[in-house]
């Protein structure tokens, strides 16, 4: 259960969400000379086109229909309207030429960073290096020898590339990493 949907849960916000509104619009009415209030519901009704770059057109107006949003199905709504973008930005990472960006939302979620990145191909291999570099890290917390053989293996060509295409085999020469990096 996310934190979302733990504070949708909630009794305070249950309350938020059924308690009568804020916007009351009364006016007198004079029916056979005797005075009355007469109170209009408030009801708000928004047009937009949330969809941006949909892949298939939107249906004529008058055949949509008006749909409630709330916390509580936000995400449900957003996967029917399904918004896109799709555009080109430069390619800040190498320095040449365009790179394509073509998102669809489905939640909330995906707009977070780590979501956006995941969803343009070379963003995605920066995270997951970025994630495998953190994974070694918290990995390597502890072990003294490890960071001794890591520089070893940068510094060394052959030896990387040893440990390429043989992962689980000792480098050239038996050399073995240092007990100290073992798994422990």
């Amino acid at each position: 259960m996310t934190d979302r949907t733990k504070a949708a849960g909630s009794g305070q916000k249950f309350i938020a969400r059924n308690r009568a509104p804020r916007v009351q619009i009364e006016y007198d009415v004079e029916t056979y000379g005797a005075e009355r209030k007469v109170q209009l519901p408030f009801v708000m009704g928004v047009i937009s086109d949330l969809a941006g770059k949909r892949a298939e057109p939107l249906p004529d107006l008058p055949e949509r229909k008006f749909l409630e949003i709330d916390v509580d199905n936000f995400d449900e709504r957003m996967k029917s309207v399904a918004p896109r973008v799709a555009f080109q930005v430069p390619n800040t990472l190498t320095g040449e030429g365009m790179l394509n960006v073509d998102m669809t939302f489905e939640q909330i979620d995906d707009f977070s960073p780590a979501a956006i990145a995941r969803n343009v191909d070379a963003l995605r291999r920066l995270l997951e290096a970025r994630t495998e570099l953190s994974n070694l890290l918290s990995y390597m917390d502890g072990k003294h020898g490890a960071e001794q053989l890591i520089e070893r293996a940068i510094n060394d060509p052959d030896l990387l590339k040893t440990l390429v295409r043989n992962p689980h085999e000792p480098a050239q020469g038996g050399d073995a990493p240092p007990p100290e990096a073992r798994d422990e």
